[in-house]
């Protein structure tokens, strides 16, 4: 086979009926098409770079699907992908975005499950394998074989992950375990396994101290994991194994980048910004609400670290993409601590922390701080400890299906003792931060981190950045716990939840607007609500004498979230009001890189839909 040998490979088979020199062609074609794809569109490029040769390997060797390859993570599944019928999506421009950046069954029969989140392969693997063979065991026929996971780019420091591994060893049978050892999480590697891994690399294999060997699990080693060949006949020695076996195998993140390419902000090799890759035409995009409010946040609190030695910035990984940035972090020292991806462990150090008298905060996705749902729920609420959450990239979005943020609002709402702050400016929420993290603070709080819907206002001039909070008469203990009324009107009152403040303002201006002669003007009340873990009861009563209609907006799940609360408010506490209540927020469902303005239409989140539905109730 010569020329383009990747537009040939539309399943595994074809993988296997090339001679070797072909193999080392198809390793450069992908490598080729993965550089020029993170140019282009953007991705995970690093971590898909040093693993080329594994996954051509894999398929070389093993007998996808019946022989399951689970993918940790599985941003690391793109080669995987193009080997198995999926390349055209990563070559042509018309097609890119048509297949997601992690693994999912409605793809490929290939893909094993549907996986953002870190940790898990090893877990899932023991699940497959357990199931064959207790198949076998009744002398059944399973439909599978070899059971592989792969693991590595900072996947295996999550918790999760050597729950399986002490799971596997106990197991048995076959499970083969690739360590993808490429030096790096999504930054530096954090940790004290990772000097024990160095020693074991140092080595080669051979050092008394082993990780692996450790849980009991057989161990190889193999120093170029971005030598086909050699992963090749490693694959094939392993092959239907009848035990356990770590494959320990060291690559190169970032391989065949070059200094070239640094004019667009990528590096040659092992480097973070390597991870993620925007594409080019993003270069000069002004920064997104993450990376600008995060960078804001973390230039407030670097001001005071000489003066509070207990303030401590925590990230459980993805610094980056949060406006930690690296010149931060230097400067910052012993006040910033990369936990690597253990969202669990962070929230738990954290709470330890703020017991022993200090200030953390806790800055990462809501996605991810779903991870730590029971250490939110116990080591922090329940011991009441003065921990700060940055919690980043809430509320409904265009994201893949496993990194939504639109379940925050449910999730974090309904923790007892954790108060929910919802900014809706830069300002408002810098108070916040300075607030929460003050001695004046005795309990955990979470701050929404505002959004590209704030962010876009604010520069547009729609939103004020510079719009303060100040405490409302219904405060109890604690400012910010009352709704402010930002426009005082009557007969509809309009309450939109942080990110769903601007197009809450819009409705009341649009409603401020006669339509014609038969639709007259209403001057409709605005309320930001500043919070979602508690009702602020008197404000919502004092609505009733001058309204009929209360609209709540959130960028969230709907189902069990904060809107609801208000519409029951109203049925249990005043029945007699004769209140109604219109909710607007997602539907309680996973999407998928879901365009943002289908779903907000989709879900009637826009001033149009909701201004045309209060009047269709009002005529």
């Amino acid at each position: 086979m010569t020329g383009d040998i990747l537009a040939n490979m539309h399943a595994p088979a074809d993988v296997k009926g090339l001679d070797g020199g072909e193999l080392e062609a198809l390793c450069a074609q992908i490598r080729a098409t993965l550089i020029e794809f993170g140019k282009r569109h953007g991705g995970h490029i690093g971590s898909n770079l040093g693993l080329i040769e594994a996954c051509v390997a894999l398929h070389r060797v093993f007998e996808s699907p019946f022989d399951k390859i689970v993918f940790d993570v599985s941003h690391q599944s793109y080669v995987h992908k193009m080997l198995t019928g999926r390349a055209q999506a990563f070559r042509e421009a018309a097609l890119f975005g048509t297949v997601t950046g992690f693994t999912n069954p409605s793809e490929s029969g290939h893909d094993m499950f549907v996986l953002g989140h870190t940790g898990t392969s090893v877990s899932l693997a023991c699940g497959l394998a357990k199931e064959r063979d207790m198949l076998r065991a009744a002398a059944e026929t399973p439909q599978t074989g070899n059971v592989i996971a792969v693991i590595g780019d900072g996947a295996l420091s999550s918790g999760i992950a050597f729950e399986g591994l002490n799971n596997a060893a106990a197991q048995g049978g076959n499970l083969i375990i690739v360590f993808n050892d490429n030096e790096m999480s999504i930054a530096d590697n954090q940790g004290g396994m990772y000097a024990t891994l160095a020693e074991m690399r140092a080595s080669h294999g051979r050092s008394d101290v082993n990780l692996f060997r450790g849980f009991g699990l057989d161990y190889r080693y193999l120093e170029d994991g971005n030598d086909v060949h050699a992963l090749v006949r490693l694959f094939e020695e392993v092959k239907d194994i009848d035990h356990p076996i770590v494959l320990h195998i060291h690559t190169t993140k970032g391989l065949g980048l070059d200094a070239e390419d640094a004019a667009h902000g990528i590096e040659e090799g092992r480097c973070e910004a390597n991870h993620w890759q925007a594409p080019i035409a993003d270069e000069h995009k002004p920064l997104g609400a993450r990376k600008y409010y995060g960078r804001i946040a973390m230039a407030s609190l670097e001001r005071r670290f000489d003066a509070e030695p207990g303030l401590v910035v925590i990230s459980p990984a993805t610094p980056g993409s949060n406006g930690i940035t690296q010149e931060f972090r230097a400067r910052a020292g012993a006040h910033y601590v990369d936990t690597g991806i253990t969202e669990e462990h962070a929230v738990a150090f954290a709470s330890g922390l703020a017991k022993g008298g200090g200030r953390p905060v806790v800055a990462t996705s809501a996605t991810f701080f779903q991870r730590a749902f029971d250490q939110l729920q116990q080591e922090l609420a329940l011991n009441g400890t003065p921990v700060t959450l940055l919690s980043f990239g809430g509320g409904i979005s265009d994201a893949d299906n496993t990194h939504s943020g639109a379940f925050d609002v449910t999730m974090f709402g309904n923790i007892p003792g954790l108060r929910c702050l919802a900014p809706t400016s830069r300002q408002m929420f810098l108070d916040m931060l300075a607030w929460a993290t003050s001695a004046d603070n005795t309990a955990p709080t979470l701050i929404r981190v505002p959004g590209n819907a704030i962010l876009d206002a604010e520069r547009a001039g729609v939103l004020d950045p510079q719009m303060t909070a100040e405490p409302q008469r219904t405060d109890a203990d604690a400012p910010w716990s009352g709704y402010r009324i930002d426009h005082d009107g009557s007969g509809v009152a309009v309450i939109g939840l942080g990110n769903a403040y601007a197009c809450a303002k819009a409705i009341v201006e649009r409603l401020a607007a006669p339509v014609d002669k038969g639709t007259p003007a209403i001057d409709a009340t605005l309320i930001n609500p500043l919070q979602f873990s508690t009702l602020d009861e008197a404000t919502l009563a004092s609505l009733a004498p001058k309204h009929r209609v209360v609209v709540t907006l959130e960028d969230a799940q709907l189902e069990g979230g904060w809107g609801e609360k208000i519409t029951a408010y109203y049925a249990n506490e005043m029945p007699d009001a004769g209140m109604h209540v219109l909710n607007f927020g997602a539907d309680k469902e996973f999407t998928d890189r879901t365009p943002l303005a289908e779903l907000n239409s989709r879900y009637h989140m826009t001033p149009d839909a909701i201004t045309d539905a209060i009047r269709a109730l009002l005529r």
